[in-house]
């Protein structure tokens, strides 16, 4: 009788376990979406150059000056570009690498 109410309480135990866990999966999904924000680039966050989130006013003032600069003549676009890149210190997009 000792030996089937040690296995009931293993089952039992093991039921709770698993149940916890699947928990845990759920969890961690939601996390991840708001969490990879505030990761440092160093540790694999973000790079500082990563558009905004979908969503955020700041989303949709990105996707308006993309849509600016898509309109945008090719001549005045790359002189914009190179005059960017030269505040930030950067090579121009489409630039070769070194």
């Amino acid at each position: 009788m000792r030996v089937g109410l040690v296995r009931g309480l293993r089952a039992a135990g093991a039921v709770v376990m698993l149940g916890a866990l699947t928990g845990c999966g759920s969890i961690n999904s939601a996390l991840t979406t708001g969490m990879a924000d505030y990761v440092p680039q160093w540790a694999g966050g973000l790079p500082a150059d990563a558009p905004p989130r979908p969503g955020t006013a700041r989303y949709d003032a990105y996707m308006k000056e993309q849509e600016r600069l898509r309109k945008m003549p090719a001549a005045e676009r790359a002189k914009l570009e190179a005059a960017r890149a030269a505040e930030t210190g950067q090579p121009p997009a489409g630039a070769p690498a070194r």
